[in-house]
């Protein structure tokens, strides 16, 4: 009897569990991490939800907190008003490639990758990698449309 309960339950709990979690988006991992809300307050700023939300895939360069703060005063406060929106547009998709480029893809090579944006980064993978000026400190933060680096800088196009 107790077997046959034990199975019982056993089954039922297995059917109630699902078979395989799904990853979140770009956006949902950048929301659930808690170091990116700077980052998340722009892109909703920016209007950019639904696109990092889409199909992808994305490689997002995605700037902490602390390198939001590390811009000089007012600068994220300016940048978050709506007469501002398109610069704030170009410097978000500045950030992101239209392409999943995990570390392994670019170890020991430099390469100037193409954004979003419409302008090029500089990539150098030689020792650690660097993007432009910023350093990625995290990488490979797997979503289900792409892929997050967490950079320690905000990346400006020229």
């Amino acid at each position: 009897m107790f077997r046959r309960t034990f199975m019982g339950a056993a089954a039922a709990l297995a059917f109630a569990m699902p078979l395989k979690a799904e990853a979140a988006d770009i956006v949902d991992t950048a929301v659930s991490a808690g170091s990116f809300n700077t980052l998340v307050a722009a892109v909703q700023a920016a209007g950019l939800v639904d696109t990092l939300k889409g199909d992808g895939p994305f490689t997002v360069f995605a700037p902490t907190d602390e390198a939001f703060a590390a811009l000089p005063e007012g600068t994220v406060e300016s940048l978050l008003l709506p007469e501002n929106k398109d610069q704030l547009v170009s410097i978000l998709t500045y950030h992101v490639v239209p392409a999943k480029v995990m570390s392994g893809d670019i170890a020991g090579k430099r390469a100037k990758v193409l954004t979003v944006q419409g302008d090029r980064l500089s990539v150098n993978a030689k020792n650690g990698v660097k993007v432009n000026d910023a350093k990625v400190v995290q990488a490979d933060i797997e979503a289900s449309n792409g892929v997050i680096h967490v950079v320690d800088a905000v990346i400006l196009p020229e």
